[in-house]
């Protein structure tokens, strides 16, 4: 190709589009400018990389049109009301929109725990191929009551929180697959019900559900709509609603899931602190239970009263934040305010 002819021909485009990208305040005018020689200038880099053995000139143009995409597509600026919407709106009710999947989740990983506990504690010789008899009557005796302060409260939390979430990452990442999260479920099944087993069998139910409700309640239902929302998404994928692509389907249900981890991450923090200073506190157990309990119908009562008030549509999070950002660019918002040219706002 000729590169002098190309460039004679459309340098002026490129010079005037990082001139508009450089102005501080663009019209409706200039911005409908802005956004076609955005264009034109994509499809000319993509020409100039395939034919011009010319880097400085591709190297120029790229940064141009990276500016004028930064311009155009630039992320929302943070504010205290991002931080509102996502407490009181999308997280409450992407929760709930989930609601038959966690529940469903909890209801069956409820009934197998518990009946593994019973197995165990009416088959105590089945500890031992679990654990040894030796490790049980140390479960029994110190070590399950000395795990919840073996460390100092606020390391033993952060290692808590860190855990449960990266737990509840794996179950959202591998919930497209279906088997890794019903796998993740039974391992936890298997450690409470056989360490529950051991304990009743031993005569210490009393300190088993009396050191492992305050925060269990909070921190297994955070397990329970992780794995929820993660088989959602799997399920998404296996059959999608009628009016959506396989591909929208996941990518919808994704959304929700990067919203419900957000989420988990704050209630995880709670049942940390909880099992860190509340579980082993020197107080009688049905205070410590009272506490837990509260935090747990704290959580529900938020889901159930804003999660059915935000429909799906509602939020903005599904919501490609460049095309929110050619939006409010093309009708006056943002940072390129409109002049008072015709169609301009007053």
């Amino acid at each position: 190709m000729d590169l002098d002819a190309y460039v004679a021909e459309y340098g002026g485009q490129w010079r005037r589009l990082d001139q508009l990208c450089r102005q501080r305040r663009l019209d409706t005018a200039e911005v409908d400018e802005l956004v076609a020689l955005y264009q034109r200038a994509t499809t000319q880099l993509s020409v100039l990389r395939s034919r011009s053995p010319d880097p400085a000139l591709v190297s120029e143009l790229s940064q141009v049109v990276l500016r004028a995409r930064a311009r155009l597509t630039g992320r929302p600026r943070p504010s205290w009301a991002t931080v509102r919407r996502f407490l009181l709106v999308d997280f409450p009710g992407a929760v709930w929109r989930a609601a038959p999947w966690w529940c469903a989740v909890a209801t069956a990983f409820t009934l197998l725990t518990f009946a593994l506990i019973a197995f165990v504690s009416d088959n105590p010789e089945t500890a031992a191929a679990f654990i040894g008899e030796e490790d049980a009557a140390e479960l029994v005796e110190s070590g399950f009551a000395g795990y919840y302060t073996e460390f100092s409260a606020p390391t033993f939390a952060f290692h808590l929180w860190t855990h449960n979430a990266w737990l509840a990452a794996k179950c959202l990442a591998a919930g497209v697959l279906i088997v890794p999260v019903a796998y993740l479920l039974w391992q936890n099944v298997v450690n409470i019900g056989v360490v529950g087993g051991v304990m009743v069998s031993y005569g210490r139910a009393d300190v088993f559900f009396g050191l492992i409700t305050p925060h269990g309640l909070l921190e297994l239902t955070g397990v329970f709509v992780a794995a929820g929302v993660g088989l959602r998404v799997g399920w998404a994928w296996i059959a999608p609603p009628e009016q959506l692509t396989r591909g929208q389907a996941v990518a919808r249900a994704g959304r929700e899931a990067v919203l419900v981890a957000l989420g988990l991450v704050v209630l995880f923090a709670v049942s940390a602190a909880i099992e860190a200073f509340v579980t082993p506190a020197p107080v009688p157990a049905p205070v410590r239970i009272a506490a837990g309990a509260a935090a747990w119908l704290a959580f529900l009562a938020y889901v159930m009263v804003l999660g059915p008030r935000t429909p799906a549509h509602r939020s903005n999070w599904g919501v490609g934040w460049g095309m929110v950002r050619v939006e409010r660019l093309i009708s006056g918002g943002g940072r390129c305010r409109p002049g008072r040219g015709p169609g301009a706002r007053r």
